[in-house]
């Protein structure tokens, strides 16, 4: 991680959960992070931790609707301005609704398709313009993808999600190739949690909050500590390594 020190990260839901472990580790390691959500309140208090812990990175918080792409655009135009641009871009938001194929509401639908796809490959155009216009040829994009991108989960609840993260393991994938079509060394990876411990599952089952706690208590899950230490080691592997897919499970976990 050496060689990123005093480089720019972008992390995307940064206020809570993964997004917020993961720039904490950034910033541990001494990046500048612009960690973005729609509610800043935690991610001010997260920058206020790592300043306190002494840490050689800093935290900048910045207020992004990412279900809007002239917020994300505006976001991207501050990056430049203040800090040259992104060299390391994390897509880490994401979200669910409980709306199954046969009954689901299309809003709900439509919101996932706006953060889990739309805004994921926005910011990674946006990253990788600002990575070549700068002659940056050693940035990094990072999708924090889901093991539901993988294998589609037996609940009516979680099947639109799945799809949205399917397209996240295709976008990724063609990400890579067009990466290596454009002849740049920039590189593209996709991580795949199973059942990490975070405000997730409550959200998504906010009007049941004994079944999203019944998620984490039914096995050890992963933290979401453990997803920021995937970020890390994929980060920290040297130039010419092409990691493409890390998929991690809690060791409990079925499917």
């Amino acid at each position: 991680m050496e060689r990123w020190k005093g480089r720019v990260a972008l992390v995307t839901g940064a206020s809570v959960g993964i997004g917020a472990a993961v720039a904490r580790a950034l910033v541990q390691h001494g990046m500048k992070v612009v960690g973005c959500a729609r509610n800043v309140d935690k991610i001010e208090k997260l920058a206020a931790e790592c300043q306190s812990a002494g840490y050689s990175g800093t935290l900048i918080p910045y207020k992004c609707d990412l279900s809007c792409e002239e917020d994300i655009l505006s976001m991207f135009s501050a990056i430049k301005t203040l800090h040259q641009g992104v060299d390391v871009c994390i897509n880490n938001a994401g979200l669910a609704h409980n709306e199954p194929l046969l009954s689901g509401k299309t809003d709900g639908w439509r919101n996932m398709i706006d953060v889990n796809v739309l805004a994921l490959s926005i910011c990674t155009r946006e990253a990788y313009q600002s990575m070549k216009e700068r002659n940056v040829d050693d940035g990094h994009i990072i999708n924090i993808n889901s093991m539901g991108g993988h294998r589609v989960v037996p609940s009516a609840d979680e099947h639109f999600y799945c799809a949205t993260k399917f397209a996240v393991t295709a976008l990724t994938e063609g990400l890579r190739q067009e990466l290596r079509e454009a002849k740049t060394h920039i590189r593209a990876t996709c991580i795949s949690p199973g059942i990490v411990e975070t405000e997730f599952a409550f959200r998504h089952h906010n009007s049941d909050p004994e079944k999203a706690a019944a998620v984490y208590e039914s096995i050890k899950c992963l933290k979401a500590q453990d997803i920021a230490s995937a970020v890390t080691y994929v980060l920290g592997t040297p130039p010419h390594v092409q990691i493409g897919d890390v998929q991690m499970r809690p060791v409990e976990q079925v499917s």
